[in-house]
């Protein structure tokens, strides 16, 4: 690097500074990594001296490692200089970004403080940018995951003295022992948690009756503990393999421990609920899902993993916890079905149904083109379940921003002639005659009319068509897919079976149906579109006879 002239940097010095990184990673001890640091201060980055000073419990710093003179090395490895001393160091001179740079100038000051230091001796310069005997050149090295260090805490201080070339250090120098610090500043302290961890393996070695007893209370608490519980393998051809299982779990799955251990928890989950199974097992943590029972059901489950690791050889294996939740999973659906759902009909209501139309729509005029369906872009199924069961439609905000994705729902164009085009019909459904049922033989009786015309609508709609009730007597349709005449021949369809009659109270009742046939488009809000219907409805009502709204 010293005989470059910056911004030009040959490859075979990066790649010497590649390696002086990648060695002081790959040292097996702790001292082995400080000498390796600062041996690669000399060898990869072109200084003549280099001293590596850590910081000690206390907060004074030794002198850990040094390179590049061995008389140097003997005299001051090991020494101490005071923590007050270093912080005066640290918060003079010039900052060059996160390295602190003492001329000669300012430095003669720190000649009489406790800190170890050694010079390289030589001429004065001659030019400005020539580095002199006195000048001082220190990296702080920081905690790892600190931007910048500002705000770390300090784990030693890279001092380093007299760049080979003679110069003061320019962009790519200082760049590099920059880059350089950070990075010995991580080797360091992965070196100090391995040598944590080998100390730890040497008192467990010393520990092992305790051990044996605590693998014994561990075992204890596996196997009768009252929730199930699993032992699962990591990494290597059979991962996620089940080892061991307690009698909860297999209480729980209906499964026999000899038929658990040849099955993983992938095997077991619904197809639904992989990701969220993936997910956990890779990073530890808890996950609700769904596990299969021996009989072919499904039973909910909180599942919570526990990685167990290996200080030498990385992750063994998963403990894993699973509760069973099915009763408090069914009271939340349950409580989500009332939330959206009507109480008296069981058809999705108001709130729900709008929700599906907006799913539908989005603010941006449509386009000319394809009519398919385009919720799947949404990442929501294009069909509607025509009781509302399993199924959400309710997009992301970021899901009606993707516009160059959504195929936009047209309405078939208006006039006489049927052009065949398709689109979202919604029809607005109106009860004739059913305030005199009331009236005459009270809510009950209404309760029940309501409730049997919801049974024959969804009766007479396609799977994946929408029956909602928007209120009082009023009865909404979302189908898809439909042409004009195909939504009127609908309407027909669905009126001629309300009329029939209905057994209300011990007596048979009629009511009659006034529809109003709306089509949704891209630009319309949900409102909109049933305000357009219901005002079809009217119309349609209002063009018939009163004596002949009721027999349709």
């Amino acid at each position: 690097m010293e005989t470059e002239s910056e911004p030009y940097v040959r490859l075979a010095t990066l790649r010497k500074l590649h390696q002086v990184m990648a060695d002081m990673n790959t040292a097996r001890s702790l001292a082995d990594t400080l000498q390796t640091v600062a041996d690669g201060v000399v060898t990869g980055l072109g200084f003549e001296l280099a001293c590596v000073n850590l910081v000690r419990p206390d907060g004074d710093l030794v002198v850990a490692a040094f390179a590049g003179n061995p008389a140097a090395e003997a005299l001051i490895t090991g020494r101490v200089g005071s923590r007050e001393s270093w912080e005066r160091r640290l918060g003079m001179g010039e900052q060059w970004g996160d390295l602190v740079f003492i001329p000669h100038t300012e430095g003669w000051v720190l000649d009489d403080d406790d800190v170890p230091q050694w010079y390289t001796d030589g001429p004065a310069p001659r030019f400005e940018d020539e580095w002199h005997p006195a000048d001082r050149l220190f990296a702080p090295m920081y905690t790892p995951g600190v931007q910048g260090g500002a705000c770390g805490e300090l784990i030693g201080v890279l001092s380093v003295d007299r760049p080979r070339n003679g110069r003061l250090p320019g962009a790519w120098g200082r760049e590099a022992l920059q880059m350089y610090a950070f990075q010995a500043a991580i080797a360091i302290s992965n070196a100090r948690l391995r040598a944590n961890m080998q100390r730890a393996l040497v008192r467990l070695e010393r520990e092992q009756q305790a051990l044996r007893a605590s693998e014994e209370s561990f075992r204890q608490a596996f196997e009768y503990a009252p929730s199930g519980m699993a032992i699962a393998e990591m990494g290597g051809d059979q991962h996620g393999r089940i080892l061991r299982t307690n009698d909860a779990l297999c209480r729980l799955l209906g499964r026999p421990a000899s038929a658990m251990r040849r099955y993983s928890f992938s095997d077991l989950v619904h197809p639904e609920d992989i990701g969220t199974l993936l997910r956990t097992s890779a990073e530890g943590g808890r996950a609700e899902l769904r596990l299969g029972r021996r009989d072919g059901t499904y039973v909910w489950v909180s599942l919570r993993n526990s990685v167990v690791a290996d200080a030498a050889d990385g992750p063994r294996f998963l403990l894993t916890h699973v509760e069973d939740i099915e009763e408090r999973k069914r009271r939340e659906l349950q409580l989500a079905h009332r939330a959206s759902h009507d109480s008296l009909t069981g058809l999705p209501n108001s709130a729900e149904l709008r929700a599906r139309l907006s799913a539908r729509l989005c603010q941006r005029p449509a386009h000319a083109g394809s009519l398919e369906s385009t919720d799947a872009a949404y990442g929501h199924p294009a069909v509607f379940d025509a009781n509302g069961h399993g199924f959400d439609f309710r997009p992301s905000p970021a899901a009606y921003d993707a516009f160059d994705h959504h195929v936009h729902t047209v309405a078939p164009v208006e006039g006489e002639r049927d052009d065949g085009a398709k689109g979202l019909a919604v029809l607005f459904c109106d009860l004739d005659g059913f305030k005199s049922i009331n009236d005459r033989f009270g809510h009950n009786a209404g309760d029940a009319v309501l409730i049997e015309v919801a049974r024959r609508l969804s009766r007479g709609v396609r799977d994946g068509d929408t029956v909602a009730r928007l209120g009082g007597d009023e009865f909404v349709i979302l189908a898809d897919g439909l042409g004009r005449a195909d939504a009127q021949d609908l309407a027909v369809r669905l009126r001629n079976e309300i009329i029939q009659p209905i057994r209300a109270e011990g007596r048979a009742v009629r009511v009659g149906a006034s529809f109003g046939i709306g089509w949704a488009h891209c630009g319309m809000t949900a409102d909109e579109v049933l305000k357009s219907a219901d005002e079809r409805m009217y119309v349609e009502k209002r063009s018939r006879p009163k004596q002949h709204r009721r027999a349709g």
